[in-house]
């Protein structure tokens, strides 16, 4: 007796170059290309919308796009500002995770760690946020970024019972889809 496993690829997978396509992510106004080029788009919107909405993991990838992680191009039938649309009708806001590193780094040494910044405000507890920078050569407003996250790192430690927001059900997400014009582009 064989066992046989089928699979499915989703068609983002299967055809990446379709929902990477800039249009699709940010589609111009009507007015700003030629009658040609808007078939054309639409066209493409249409057959990829098609293909996205038959996909067998569609719900799930939706609910994830528009609660969980906010992800950029055409995915789940969405564009960026059909998600964002999404949860603003829902009270959803996304927060970056706390690892996402901010700016470029410095010339010459680095980042400076969290670490180096806590333990010379600790060593030199009067120094301005000036001063502190000048001693590990970086900017003011790195020096204000590491120490603004220890301060909620503090809160959050002093507070553990404060209340996860409710994440909306699946259908509440998918009432919302319902409502955008472009869940009718099919």
């Amino acid at each position: 007796m064989t066992i046989r496993i089928l699979t499915t690829t989703p068609p983002c997978a299967s055809v990446p170059e379709v929902y990477q396509d800039e249009l699709l992510h940010s589609p111009p106004a009507r007015g700003d290309i030629s009658a040609a080029e808007w078939e054309s788009l639409s066209a493409k919107r249409a057959a990829a919308h098609r293909q996205c909405a038959g996909c067998p993991i569609m719900v799930d990838c939706l609910y994830r796009a528009v609660v969980e992680v906010d992800v950029s191009g055409f995915v789940a039938c969405t564009t960026e500002s059909d998600r964002q649309f999404i949860r603003e009708q829902l009270g959803i806001e996304i927060r970056q995770s706390s690892t996402t590193p901010y700016g470029t780094a410095r010339v010459g040494g680095g980042p400076v760690s969290h670490e180096s910044v806590m333990t010379v405000r600790q060593a030199y507890p009067k120094d301005t946020c000036h001063q502190l920078a000048e001693r590990l050569g970086c900017s003011t407003s790195t020096i204000k970024r590491h120490l603004r996250k220890a301060r909620e790192q503090k809160r959050e430690e002093s507070s553990p019972d404060t209340l996860l927001p409710t994440l909306p059900t699946v259908d509440a997400v998918l009432d919302c889809f319902d409502e955008l014009a472009s869940s009718q582009v099919a």
